[in-house]
């Protein structure tokens, strides 16, 4: 089939470029002529791993284009698959800022030809669906089309094998066209007998906010757990083992740290609290997740302070991970950008290390961090380290060189990657997550 994506970000990069795997003829668009002229040299602007062989191999296979055409782009597409960004709202009030889809929807509007189904990829809020169709409508009366929702559950680190063999794929429509070319498009996946989920346009909506909000709920749950387990002297490690052995809890997102981050949980949890309350409800368990979630941030900022002897002043702090989780570089509401620049207000250096990172961090973290080749540079004459994200290579650190290079042997893990009592007899000052 023809598809026609109007965005190349995270979403639609990694989504036109699996549809052209599936055997689809895609036609990415995006207007910054920049970007586009980085796709067609082979250039990927964000960090998932398997994407850009992926991208090129596709891209000498004759299935994946990159244009800023959009009128060369829409006639004769099948479906057309809006994958703008949904930021939070400039007015800062956690409304989703839909102005990049309706701008999307009316500029597509006039080259449409022929039946068409015009699909929401992006995660926007009930109703986003049956506005965009009225824009379409004023600006292409005689434009035989459907819209359709087609959320996407995409984890970063893993947004191809997530594609590929996915959970689920839910569809919102309102017609049994839409329902037709929306199948006709994931039929690869009946191969291995993926559940097409098929309901109304606005259900498919409030599904990704719903799973999101879902697994905020359950990763403050256990930060908060974790809490309760360093002043009574439990062990967060053995509890979420145990609890996550029942298979009506189940054992993901149960693993405590400095609190959820990332493009996705923020945002979203955010959104659905203001969704509600335009029809007079709440949502009181995601608006306590998003309260707990920020008060873990602080709280680790008092626990950096703590191994540090109460103060942070003077003293030099390593940072190991900056990214909100490993195999990405995205630092979109990470806890780093909020922990680091509250301890650099009190006096403290931060020299920090990150595989892949580093370049997004400069956008998000003051510009007196400073960046370094690896972890043991991090360490070197520093007052503590701080593991900060669980990247792979930091799971085998070289401890007994990392005690060296530091000033005093303060270990601070925020995701419980070493075992305490190892590195209590390897002679560090350790504390982590939820563990004594």
């Amino acid at each position: 089939m023809n598809i026609t994506m109007i965005g190349t970000g995270y979403v639609g990069l990694v989504t036109g470029t699996c549809f052209s795997e599936f055997g689809h003829h895609v036609i990415c668009v995006d207007k910054i002529d920049e970007k586009i002229d980085k796709l067609r040299s082979g250039h990927i602007p964000i960090y998932e791993p398997g994407l850009k062989p992926l991208v090129q191999k596709n891209v000498e296979e004759g299935r994946l284009k990159f244009t800023t055409d959009l009128a060369a782009s829409v006639p004769g597409a099948d479906a057309v698959f809006i994958a703008v960004g949904t930021p939070a709202s400039r007015r800062g009030d956690g409304y989703a800022d839909l102005s990049y889809i309706y701008e999307a929807a009316g500029e597509l509007a006039p080259y449409l030809e022929g039946y068409t189904v015009i699909v929401d990829k992006s995660t926007v809020p009930v109703g986003t669906a049956r506005q965009v169709e009225r824009i379409i409508k004023e600006n292409n009366a005689q434009a035989d089309f459907d819209v359709a929702s087609n959320p996407e559950f995409l984890r970063e680190g893993a947004a191809i094998n997530d594609f590929m063999r996915p959970d689920r794929v839910v569809i919102g429509v309102s017609s049994k066209r839409a329902e037709k070319v929306l199948r006709d498009i994931y039929k690869p996946l009946y191969l291995i007998e993926t559940p097409i989920v098929c309901t109304t346009i606005e259900t498919a909506e409030l599904t990704k906010y719903a799973a999101n909000a879902f697994l905020a709920i359950k990763i403050s749950f256990i930060n908060e757990i974790a809490n309760v387990c360093e002043v009574v002297d439990a062990d967060i490690t053995a509890l979420a083992k145990a609890i996550g052995m029942d298979k009506r809890i189940g054992p993901k997102f149960l693993h405590p740290g400095p609190g959820y981050g990332g493009s996705c949980f923020p945002k979203d949890t955010m959104a659905l609290m203001r969704i509600v309350q335009e029809y007079g409800e709440n949502v009181r368990l995601v608006e306590a997740a998003v309260e707990v979630n920020a008060a873990q941030k602080a709280r680790m900022v008092k626990k950096i302070r703590d191994m540090l002897g109460g103060s942070e002043a003077g003293k030099t702090i390593a940072f190991l991970g900056l990214t909100f989780k490993p195999e990405t570089d995205d630092m979109r509401e990470s806890p780093s950008i909020s922990i680091i620049p509250a301890l650099m207000e009190k006096g403290a250096r931060i020299k920090a290390h990150d595989p892949k990172g580093m370049e997004e961090a400069k956008k998000y973290l003051p510009s007196g961090v400073e960046y370094v080749a690896n972890s043991y540079e991090a360490c070197d004459h520093a007052d503590a380290v701080v593991l900060m994200t669980e990247w792979n290579q930091y799971r085998a650190l070289d401890l007994e060189k990392v005690k060296k290079l530091l000033n005093e042997p303060v270990f601070i893990d925020l995701r419980n990657v070493y075992d305490p009592k190892t590195m209590k007899e390897l002679g560090f000052r350790y504390t982590s997550v939820g563990r004594k």
